[in-house]
């Protein structure tokens, strides 16, 4: 993160105009998923309003890196303060069509991490819901396992990031969704033969993968 010399005054801005934001709505259809996402027009819904009434605005601006692309999001204060900070993802193509999704992708979660803004139907506020009855831990699942009963609950769950400690996972914390905008076929039908093991106890899984490759292909 770069900032000016001084954040008294946005600090303080940036404060109230937190306490004033509400959550990031999931109204954006995926149909291939049948799920809801925040699109950044939702995210620079719940941003304009606050951030003007307290002398706050904002600018992204596309930055690019070898085979990587995302933006920089700067957040200004009417008083000339300043922080801005980088976001940048590799490019399942370097063409123009994996550079700007991988720059459309950026603009929304980097806006909505420098914001701090929640979705809100998050795991933080399921975190936040208390457990009605303490039950047994159960066994840890293999990696492989982890994936095929992530992606047959819910094909939006960050579900890479089970395979932490993989070193220099390039989507941990994607959800399958992210994946397919990036049109990584190859990664796709890498992590299929990751799961094929699982096929008969989790088909679910293997079709919603299958699916998966065939629209990132198109």
């Amino acid at each position: 993160m770069k900032k000016s010399e001084s954040i008294k005054n946005l600090a303080l801005s940036f404060h109230k105009a937190q306490s004033e934001m509400s959550g990031a709505k999931k109204g954006a259809d995926n149909p291939f998923f049948k799920s809801k996402y925040a699109n950044l027009e939702e995210v620079i819904h719940c941003v304009k309003k606050p951030f003007a009434d307290n002398g706050l605005s904002f600018m992204q601006f596309p930055i690019t890196h070898e085979d990587r692309a995302g933006v920089e999001t700067i957040i200004m204060h009417e008083s000339g303060e300043w922080m801005s900070s980088e976001f940048m993802l590799k490019c399942s193509k370097l063409d123009p069509q994996g550079m700007a999704s991988a720059i459309t992708y950026a603009r929304r979660y980097g806006l909505q991490a420098a914001a701090g803004i929640p979705s809100e139907d998050d795991d933080g506020q399921a975190a936040s819901t208390p457990a009605k009855a303490k039950a047994a831990a159960p066994k840890k699942p293999t990696a492989s396992e982890g994936i095929a009963i992530a992606l047959s609950a819910d094909p939006e769950a960050k579900w890479f990031e089970i395979m932490a400690p993989t070193k220099n996972e390039p989507y941990a914390g994607s959800t399958l969704g992210d994946i397919v905008v990036q049109k990584d076929v190859a990664f796709l039908e890498k992590m299929n033969r990751f799961i094929e093991k699982h096929a008969a106890q989790y088909p679910l899984a293997v079709k919603r993968l299958e699916m998966a490759i065939s629209e990132a292909g198109k």
